[in-house]
């Protein structure tokens, strides 16, 4: 049985889950967490920064701390890191303490929405659109088999998306806590 208080969002970076994950908990009047803010928060440095000293290995394993403890919460809506399900453990957490909602959104279009973000370390390459479609190559597997919904986000409105996902996620009832 999925407990149906909590909502995850994954899918590759630019997909929208911080966009879409605040605009839901509004909406659900959930608490709204993005577990790289948190990082960012908890280190006191951004993502690029951490790469930097720390490879992207020591950020993955900040990152699989982090998302331990923010899955325990009850009643959220948590926007992860794009590479989160990278980790067995992770998508584990996600998958047995609440719905997890994968944003797919294809490489091209991803690319469009990053293209001139500085933030993404995995982007600062000579072809960032390559990077997207290896990232997604490899990613998207792990992302369908730990997701319960699939929502494709290409070039619709938040607003319509928000309704498509409402449609598909399980009511939640008043707790008794």
């Amino acid at each position: 049985m999925i407990p149906s208080d909590n909502i995850f969002l994954i899918g590759l970076m630019g997909s929208g889950k911080t966009t879409i994950g605040r605009t839901l908990a509004r909406h659900r009047r959930m608490a709204f967490l993005d577990s790289d803010h948190e990082i960012e928060a908890c280190c006191g440095v951004s993502i690029p920064t951490i790469f930097e000293i720390e490879g992207e290995a020591g950020f993955r394993r900040r990152e699989a701390i982090k998302i331990d403890e923010l899955s325990r919460r009850r009643g959220i809506v948590l926007a992860t890191g794009g590479g989160a399900i990278l980790d067995p453990e992770n998508r584990a957490h996600l998958s047995a303490r609440g719905t997890v909602v994968y944003l797919r959104c294809h490489p091209s279009e991803l690319y469009q929405r990053t293209r001139h973000d500085k933030n993404r370390p995995l982007l600062q390459i000579d072809d960032p659109l390559k990077r997207l479609q290896e990232l997604y190559a490899q990613r998207h597997p792990l992302y369908l088999d730990t997701a319960d919904i699939v929502l494709e986000t290409g070039r619709q409105s938040v607003q319509t998306l928000l309704r498509k996902l409402e449609n598909s996620l399980p009511v939640t009832l008043p707790s008794d806590d």
